[in-house]
């Protein structure tokens, strides 16, 4: 419990000391001047949707968005679906472990989830940073779509270029590498040269170095992102498996400076089992 909030610890303090409020200038309003988050996508110079802005933390379709990242870690805590912190929560039949990851995740759970990367200022795997609570930025230009991420002030480089993913034996990456093309209106991410570190969701789900990930992001209105994750590891599962989690426009915000190791005092006071 104490590694899953250490995240969500600390921030009262930043948001007292952020940008305030700016009222971007091309966002489409409603005569009351909210902002109308049912208008069309908006286009980019190469008639793609442009999926930039800041994003909250992605839900399950359908599910009403919490209040505020608080109510986000208590309800996901008890009922309903929450796959921040429990991927298996989304599967009646939960996830296809291979037997060495379902006991990796169990020992990692009985052990209060302590060693979870996060906790300990490294860098936070793609699959859950699609449903962290803190939000993220996309920021789309010709041949590169950049993921920033308030969370540990991650940075991810989705190539969209035309280059192919590397095939010569990559160092292994936390955010792996990432290539980009369109389908239509959607845009299609796959990423391949994950370090074998990496927990896909608070409750100590591994993933290997075998990972594929297969994104597809699709932004259906003005204020909707939808995101569909496919996620192929034949070392830790039987089989592949996918879900979509919606996330929803942040506007007239910025993102929270988070620096992760500064005066990190909790660090001493996560425990096991």
């Amino acid at each position: 419990m104490i590694a899953r909030l250490l995240g969500l610890a600390i921030l009262p303090a930043a948001l007292s000391a952020q940008w305030p409020t700016y009222k971007a200038a091309n966002a489409p309003r409603l005569a009351n001047g909210q902002v109308n988050f049912d208008a069309p996508a908006p286009k980019a110079a190469d008639g793609h949707p442009d999926l930039s802005g800041v994003w909250d933390h992605g839900v399950v379709p359908g599910a009403a968005p919490p209040a505020s990242n608080f109510d986000f870690a208590r309800t996901h805590k008890s009922a309903g679906p929450r796959p921040f912190q429990d991927l298996t929560s989304l599967f009646p039949d939960g996830l296809p472990f291979r037997p060495w990851a379902a006991e990796l995740r169990a020992k990692r759970l009985a052990n209060n989830s302590k060693d979870h990367p996060d906790a300990h200022c490294l860098p936070i795997n793609p699959i859950q940073l699609h449903s962290h609570p803190q939000a993220r930025k996309i920021i789309q230009s010709p041949g590169l779509v950049l993921m920033l991420y308030e969370a540990n002030d991650g940075i991810r480089q989705i190539f969209t270029d035309g280059r192919p993913l590397p095939t010569d034996d990559p160092d292994p990456w936390w955010y792996g590498y990432s290539i980009g093309y369109w389908e239509g209106d959607t845009l299609v991410v796959e990423s391949t040269g994950f370090h074998d570190l990496g927990w896909i969701d608070e409750e100590g789900t591994p993933n290997s170095s075998a990972l594929r990930l297969t994104e597809r992001f699709r932004r259906v209105n003005y204020g909707t992102l939808e995101i569909e994750i496919a996620v192929n590891d034949p070392k830790t599962f039987t089989r592949p498996w996918s879900f979509q989690l919606d996330q929803k426009l942040m506007p007239d915000t910025e993102l929270i400076e988070f620096v992760c190791a500064e005066n990190n005092t909790s660090l001493k006071h996560l425990i096991g089992k």
